[in-house]
């Protein structure tokens, strides 16, 4: 099991240069991935998302690759280029008859604008270490993940307990849900000046009517089934999050009718614990890849 929330950071040389990347995630029900490249390498984007589609199925992935440090021979920007856009500017105001006076900060915008991009090569070699970085750090987001899905299990697999502890308490007090309103029944009918025998016809009519009614044994037979299919499939490896959200809602909908079935105040007082963490168990799963 793997969290969706995850960090994972490597530093590489280029150069003179030094190339970082980060790469994070959060929560998301598919695999959303953005990254930031340096300009100079957006060819490099289809094989980053390759490499992070091995590591993370699902999750908001934010890969952001940053070059620190001057490349040897590398201008600050290109002083014609500044210059070009300068008189192109100057041209422009003229022809629409508007005062051009450059200042600093015009000059300086511009010249960031056309900044010179002779530092950083877009080659095979460049593309190779960006990839080792990137599966360094890589490396590192999928061992937090783990780590924490580790942690995550061991809380699921004690919720888990709990669910299937308030479900051998409802089997067992099923079978006595029709003797109590049976007996209720007497009692009721003997306070109201009713002496009626347990074998009268109408008595057994309705007692048979009420245990129809209120028969859960088939839905505790799916409620076990889901939660040995949940136990399961937590202990598996990969991709677990979408299944066990189906898995989830499936044991919601057989205590849910458990619950406008049964008819019994112990037995609603253990629905109502069993969807209370049922509840929990849904909030935490949607941290699970």
């Amino acid at each position: 099991m793997n969290s969706m929330t995850g960090y994972g950071r490597a530093t590489a040389a280029l150069g003179d240069q030094t190339l970082t990347v980060q790469v994070n995630s959060v929560n998301r029900k598919n695999l959303d991935l953005t990254m930031k490249l340096p300009a100079e390498w957006d060819g490099f984007e289809a094989a980053v998302g390759e490499a992070v589609r091995k590591v993370a199925l699902r999750g908001k992935v934010h890969v952001a690759v940053e070059v620190t440090g001057k490349a040897s021979g590398a201008t600050d920007w290109d002083e014609t280029a500044v210059e070009e856009s300068l008189d192109q500017l100057a041209e422009l105001a003229k022809r629409k008859g508007i005062k051009f006076e450059p200042s600093a900060d015009l000059l300086w915008q511009i010249a960031n604008s056309q900044r010179a991009a002779g530092g950083l090569p877009a080659d095979d070699e460049a593309a190779g270490v960006v990839l080792k970085a990137l599966g360094e750090a890589l490396r590192g987001l999928a061992a937090m993940r783990a780590k924490e899905g580790e942690a995550l299990l061991v809380d699921f697999l004690g919720r888990w307990e709990k669910l299937h502890a308030a479900t051998e308490v409802i089997a067992q007090r099923a079978p006595g849900i029709t003797t109590a309103y049976r007996d209720l029944l007497l009692q009721r009918l003997r306070q109201a000046g009713l002496e009626l025998e347990l074998n009268d016809e109408r008595v057994l009519k309705e007692v048979a009517l009420f245990a129809d009614r209120c028969d859960i044994t088939e839905e505790i037979t799916r409620l076990r089934h889901h939660l040995g299919q949940l136990k399961e499939l937590l202990r598996s490896k990969g991709e677990i999050g979408r299944k066990a959200e189906f898995i989830l809602q499936e044991i919601g909908r057989e205590i849910h009718t458990i619950g406008s079935k049964a008819n019994d105040l112990a037995v609603s007082q253990k629905v109502i614990e069993f969807k209370n963490e049922l509840e929990r168990v849904r909030e935490q799963m949607a941290n699970v890849e």
